[in-house]
């Protein structure tokens, strides 16, 4: 990608980088005083799927790894051992987006359904990691049913996902700041 008026592709993508990432820390903090909904919501999974859109796929897998690492030292949430299951499924996300959105035409609909497949990804990665770390490895069933679970216990996070990151990769991409092309 060639220079632009908003400068550099690669200096645009480490500063929304530490962006996404100093997003990562701050938007929890809005629902850290109920840990149900900052559960059900996942507030840190959207600056993951963002920076994957608009960073690409490396800097997507940096932030989504870093983020929950990050946090739990910064403020001690997610407590060890979830932030490094956290950290592998966030990872996955970044990576999902970035890769699915150099992939895919850069239609609406197409947004939709990299973000789709990015959650299924990322859930998998988790229930892996989860499985691997804790020596829970109970079978095929009971990977399923941690699997299920995490989406039941995370719909409303799901939706909301669905519902505020493809307008603002659109807006990011309409203002000419997305680097991951």
């Amino acid at each position: 990608m060639s220079k632009s008026k908003t400068g550099s592709p690669y200096v645009r993508q480490i500063v929304f980088a530490a962006l996404f990432l100093a997003i990562g820390q701050v938007l929890p903090l809005v629902t850290a005083h109920i840990p149900v909904i900052a559960k059900m919501i996942s507030p840190m999974h959207i600056p993951a799927f963002l920076c994957g859109f608009v960073c690409g796929p490396i800097w997507g897998a940096v932030v989504g790894f870093v983020c929950p690492l990050l946090r739990m030292l910064i403020f001690g949430m997610p407590a060890f051992p979830m932030s490094l299951y956290m950290a592998f499924e966030l990872c996955a996300y970044g990576v999902m987006a970035g890769l699915l959105y150099r992939l895919f035409p850069k239609k609406v609909p197409y947004l939709y359904i990299n973000l789709v497949i990015s959650m299924i990804v990322g859930r998998i990665v988790y229930c892996i990691v989860f499985a691997t770390f804790s020596g829970n490895v109970a079978g095929v069933p009971a990977f399923f049913t941690l699997f299920g679970s995490q989406f039941v216990n995370t719909w409303a996070g799901i939706l909301i996902h669905l519902v505020l990151i493809p307008p603002i990769v659109l807006a990011l991409k309409k203002a000419g700041l997305t680097a991951n092309e």
